[in-house]
């Protein structure tokens, strides 16, 4: 099989964040396997698409072009992919820089034609230097962030993170795309979910479809200062809830939490003994972050009670329609139909990832893999076990 040409699509909205685009941008043109081209889908501000585009009118691969949807990061996705030429549609956060092997390691999933999605690993970055001594890191999704929980290497998942994902072209086919009303629109409340709805659908359309997170296709995600603090943590759960109502709402309860359970009954509980033990230890922070990973629970299903119940009474509605490109996607490929303009991340967390089957791994590689320590697999997995998760603006 022939290496896929992968679009990669960033969605920006704001002027304050130029020098963060200006570097995401920068970070994707310096891959060691050079995309096909670079979308930056502006959210219904007009003066930052004139300066994007006066700023990149002599850049070879780097479009600029408006969200043809409704406001929000769902919509602004979809418009991407509309526009977009590649097998592979490739995301990444408008604050956040891609490490040079990001699209190789996204790229090599799809050696496997039934793999559908590839995503990859989040880093803070910290605009403080450090992570604060009362931060969990089981709650690094808040940040839009890989979290502690999940196992290295290739794993086979439910859902990817939006910010650091990439779809098989066919995905947005069979399933549609992002839907509007779920996720990030600009500055208003921390929702996301979006990429965990849409992969659960997918998974639905086509069963046999293989969703994988490879942790060396590596993001460093900026993580400003007002997002160090409780008041956003406490805010992003909370929003976090409500999303999970959305998204129990369009897939139903079983589906939409089967891998949460999981996180809050194993992942989250180890880490307030964790938090406890060094506080008995008398290392800095222990005692506040088990009080923080119990808030951040109670929080999260004080927003899924409310969002259930804002959707019983029918407050919150949103939807999704197909995403076909107007143009061909790679040589000899046939044009479609142009997308509806009305269709359409925050991390989500609960992740439930299944080892992955494979051939001898490659002994060099430079983290401990799975199933067995110091390998990694370096196939695709086989198809039956058992999906898990994972799943800003973040």
């Amino acid at each position: 099989m022939t290496d896929p040409g992968i679009s990669v699509v960033i969605c920006v909205y704001t002027e304050d964040r130029w020098e963060d685009i200006l570097a995401a941008v920068s970070s994707v043109r310096a891959q060691s396997y050079p995309a096909l081209e670079t979308l930056l889908v502006v959210d219904h501000n007009p003066a930052l698409r004139e300066r994007l585009a006066h700023a990149f009118e002599a850049a070879d691969g780097v479009r600029v072009l408006p969200n043809a949807g409704p406001r929000g990061l769902s919509a602004g996705r979809n418009t991407g992919i509309a526009a977009s030429r590649g097998e592979v549609i490739a995301f990444l956060d408008d604050d956040a820089v891609a490490e040079r092997d990001w699209l190789r390691h996204l790229a090599a999933g799809y050696a496997d034609p039934r793999v559908l999605a590839v995503g990859g690993r989040t880093v803070p970055s910290w605009a403080s230097g450090r992570r604060p001594d009362w931060f969990p890191e089981e709650f690094d999704w808040v940040v839009g962030c890989t979290y502690r929980g999940l196992p290295p290497g290739r794993v086979r998942v439910r859902n990817v993170l939006g910010g650091n994902a990439s779809f098989r072209r066919t995905a947005f086919e069979a399933a549609g795309g992002f839907a509007t009303g779920i996720g990030r629109d600009g500055d208003r409340r921390p929702l996301g979910c979006e990429e965990t709805e849409l992969c659960i659908r997918l998974s639905r359309a086509r069963p046999d479809a293989v969703l994988l997170i490879d942790d060396r296709a590596v993001i460093h995600h900026r993580v400003p200062r007002p997002r160090e603090r409780f008041a956003y943590f406490r805010t992003r759960t909370y929003a976090e809830g409500l999303s999970k109502a959305l998204v129990a709402r369009s897939v139903g309860a079983a589906k939409g939490l089967e891998s949460e359970r999981r996180y809050t009954t194993r992942v989250l509980p180890a880490g307030v003994a964790r938090g406890v033990r060094d506080a008995l230890l008398g290392r800095p922070g222990g005692a506040g972050r088990a009080g923080a990973i119990v808030a951040g629970v109670l929080s999260a299903a004080g927003g899924y009670a409310a969002g259930s119940l804002r959707a019983r009474r029918g407050g919150t509605t949103f939807s999704s329609a197909p995403v076909r490109p107007p143009l061909p996607a790679a040589p000899g490929r046939p044009p479609a139909p142009s997308p509806d303009p009305r269709s359409d991340t925050a991390h989500d967390p609960g992740s439930r990832p299944d080892r992955v089957p494979g051939p001898e791994p490659d002994p060099a590689s430079r983290r401990d893999s799975v199933p067995e320590p110091g390998n990694r697999p370096d196939s695709a997995p086989e198809p039956e076990p058992e999906p898990g998760t994972r799943g800003g603006y973040e």
